[in-house]
């Protein structure tokens, strides 16, 4: 990387640490806009990247798998080639398809494989050892999508990413930071040591961050595909590894595994349709089913951060996540109602209940009745000039995952069969309950929120949005969503608006510093919302992260949230950096 793009990056850096303590003060940081297409992404390197494929003739599927892959090598915390993510994506022609690439369990996965003789659940056996580890699905989706829908061969949108591993950059304070946090756990594994120390000493800010062993594991993808990755060398390493520390995933575990084409989740609200993701994600089915339950009311009428409109959006949360505890999981193994759940007569009937003037107690809110018949993640959005869209959401579950880099392969494993059920009713590591819908088998996938989505206004993308954030991904992008189509905000407001979250279980309301005023507070009280928990809302916390990008007349805008050091560009800025 160029000494001149390492200081237009720190640079970025300090401009979105100002634009944030803005934000706090009533400013909201402006969203960029070009004319050409857009991308955003938590990480400004992998943002460049998928700019630069767009600016070189590739549509927004290239510029998606691009910045993907870059992730992996620019924002290791939660980009991936060993976890999973989901792909949403709507074509020029209208077409809308969704690519599921979520982890599987391994063959020998058993459903109480985290349990002790006593049935109890065993602490960290499902987050912090190697039968945490689910089959690792990025490489096979990013490739199947490139494959089916992409402009670009695969030696051309890898490359930069490879570029980026083998010559490495310049770290920035914030994954100089991150590293540092998590030296203890890192020291468990002498491979996570070997990638994420100076030999042995805390990298530092400025200091260049080189993966050899990355750079080859991509070199192999990029040369033989799926092979490259699911056979041969890299396949050796990762079943050493999980030799070596008694995980499950074997050979024919990773030959078996196929990521899947899905008709995403369709909704309307207020004359725009929602697409989003299905199962095994629970996000586009909560968000749909939130909206309708909310489309009856007036919400614009009551105001943004009003107490009668965050009242009857908590309501509707905690109706939509005690739905997910009983009947959200793998359809291919379980028979999810999806038709019912997402239909309006369903959230009539489900929000029949709701007391304008009185909070619900979650323990009396059961799930609805219905006729037989995962804290670390990414997002990225994306528009082309053409008409193309790609919301797209990856993840290794926690930070960094299991926190074990395969060795001699360079990247990090995922944690996500803490995802699954271990035991009916006992929370996961983000609080959510789950019951035999999700519980463990062979092969199943573990339920998601992930939210990738794309608003849609008269069949053309309007809006692209996500973000990470455990079981918070689903509000979040239902707040963004409504921030839009009922406040009328700019894309710049609607992502830097303060936030708030509830889950049904833990019977709480967790917010942004600034997402009540005082007088919110004390109405929401006096209708029995009893725990309001104020989380800082700063830069490098707060919930969520909505990297998002939205269709405007003059072109497309790109927002970064201001909560994380993130960037948005197009391809008109990626030329010109590039001269």
């Amino acid at each position: 990387m160029s000494t001149s793009f390492a200081n237009r990056l720190n640079g970025s850096i300090l401009l979105i640490s100002s634009m944030f303590f803005g934000l706090a003060h009533g400013v909201a940081p402006k969203a960029l806009i070009d004319d050409g297409g857009m991308v955003a992404s938590r990480s400004a390197l992998a943002t460049e990247v998928g700019a630069q494929i767009l600016a070189d003739g590739g549509n927004a599927i290239d510029a998606a798998v691009a910045t993907g892959f870059a992730l992996a090598v620019t924002y290791p915390s939660a980009g991936n080639l060993g976890g999973g993510g989901f792909m949403v994506i709507h074509l020029a022609d209208g077409t809308v398809i969704a690519n599921d690439h979520r982890e599987r369990a391994p063959g020998a996965a058993s459903k109480d494989m985290f349990l002790d003789e006593e049935g109890q659940l065993v602490k960290g056996l499902s987050t912090a050892s190697h039968l945490a580890v689910g089959v690792p699905g990025t490489v096979a989706g990013l490739l199947d999508v490139l494959a089916r829908y992409g402009r670009l061969d695969r030696k051309r949108v890898m490359q930069p990413a490879i570029d980026l591993a083998a010559k490495g950059f310049v770290l920035d304070r914030d994954l100089a930071a991150q590293f540092a946090r998590r030296q203890d756990v890192f020291a468990k594994h002498p491979a996570s040591v070997a990638v994420f120390t100076n030999e042995g000493a805390p990298y530092r800010m400025g200091e260049l961050f080189v993966q050899t062993d990355l750079a080859n594991t991509l070199r192999r993808i990029q040369k033989h595909g799926k092979a490259g990755f699911y056979e041969g060398e890299t396949a050796d390493l990762l079943v050493a590894e999980m030799q070596r520390g008694g995980g499950l995933i074997s050979h024919q575990d990773l030959l078996g595994y196929q990521s899947s084409w899905r008709e995403p989740i369709r909704g309307t609200y207020r004359g725009h349709e929602i697409v989003s993701m299905p199962p095994p994600s629970s996000g586009g089915i909560l968000l749909v089913q939130m909206l309708n339950m909310l489309e009856p009311y007036d919400i614009a009428s009551m105001g943004y951060g009003s107490a009668q409109s965050i009242h009857l959006m908590i309501e509707a949360e905690r109706r939509a996540y005690a739905d997910r505890a009983e009947h959200l999981g793998d359809a291919d193994f379980y028979p999810v109602p999806i038709k019912e759940l997402i239909s309006k007569e369903y959230a009539t009937k489900r929000f029949a209940n709701f007391d304008a003037k009185r909070a619900s107690i979650s323990a009396d809110i059961g799930a609805g009745e219905i006729p037989a018949e995962s804290l670390e993640t990414t997002h990225a959005s994306v528009m082309d000039k053409d008409g193309n869209a790609v919301a797209y959401t990856t993840t290794l579950n926690l930070s960094y995952g299991a926190k074990m880099v395969v060795a001699g392969a360079g990247f990090l494993l995922n944690n996500e069969m803490d995802d699954f059920s271990a035991k009916e009713n006992s929370p996961n590591a983000f609080g959510l309950i789950g019951r035999k819908a999700n519980a463990i088998e062979p092969g199943k996938r573990m339920l998601s929120s992930m939210t990738p989505t794309i608003v849609r206004k008269d069949g053309k993308p309007l809006l692209v949005t996500g973000s990470p954030g455990g079981s918070t991904i689903i509000t979040t992008t239902l707040q963004v969503v409504m921030n839009v189509i009922d406040h009328g905000m700019s894309l710049s407001d609607a992502v830097s608006s303060p936030r708030f979250h509830h889950q049904w279980q833990p019977d709480r309301v967790m917010h942004e510093t600034y997402a009540f005023s005082p007088d919110t507070q004390a109405l929401l009280e006096s209708m029995g919302h009893k725990q309001l928990i104020a989380i800082p809302a700063f830069y490098g916390g707060g919930i969520g992260d909505a990297n998002s990008v939205m269709h405007i007349d003059q072109g497309f805008q790109g927002m970064a949230d201001p909560r994380n050091a993130g960037a948005a560009m197009g391809p008109g800025r990626a030329q010109r950096s590039a001269q």
